[in-house]
């Protein structure tokens, strides 16, 4: 995708921002319930001939960068990579977004919530034909220090949506594209970089 390289190289400009800015790289696993209201039939249906919902498995890495720093809270820049799949099905959304983590004074459980947007790219179990369509999520968790350089991160939840590849594309009519919902829950470590 041409748009990760553009994002990857301002990551890379922004590390210049600060001095006390600390940022952290994940690779966790992921389960994603992707589902939506109708059902698709024929070769590129993504979710199988007629399902509307199924789970998927996979990893998501990535990494944040704080670029804002207050007493009891930070903001930073988060960039994943989600790559999940479920009955020969696989999608991959890449995201770049803004997160908001709060310090709390007197709990060692860091909450943060972050919004992203990026590409979700999504192939049917039948076909070898892929699709990119823009994806969103919103996603919330809890990371709890473990040491200095190393977090739990107990839980993140999100929610998002993506139009993933179907019979729509190809049918010759204009059936609209159906938008596919997306739950993901996710956990592991995190390591800070100071």
């Amino acid at each position: 995708m041409k748009l990760r390289f553009p994002v990857l190289a301002l990551l890379l400009a922004l590390t210049t921002i600060g001095i006390h800015a600390q940022g952290g790289l994940y690779l966790n696993p992921i389960f994603t319930h992707i589902s939506t209201a109708n059902p698709d039939t024929g070769p590129f249906a993504f979710l199988g001939e007629g399902s509307t919902s199924k789970t998927f498995g996979g990893v998501v890495f990535g990494g944040y960068y704080d670029v804002f720093h207050q007493p009891k809270f930070d903001i930073s820049l988060d960039m994943r990579d989600s790559i999940v799949h479920g009955g020969n099905a696989s999608l991959n959304s890449f995201l770049f977004g803004v997160r908001f983590a709060a310090k709390p004074i007197r709990s060692s459980f860091k909450p943060y919530a972050q919004l992203s947007v990026g590409d979700g790219r999504s192939k049917s179990p039948l076909s070898p034909i892929h699709a990119s369509k823009l994806v969103f999520n919103i996603a919330a968790g809890i990371d709890r220090p473990i040491n200095r350089h190393v977090d739990w991160r107990i839980v993140e939840v999100g929610y998002g949506s993506v139009t993933t590849i179907g019979s729509y594309l190809y049918s010759g009519n204009t059936v609209a594209a159906p938008s596919t919902q997306l739950i993901n829950f996710s956990t592991g470590l995190v390591f800070r970089i100071p």
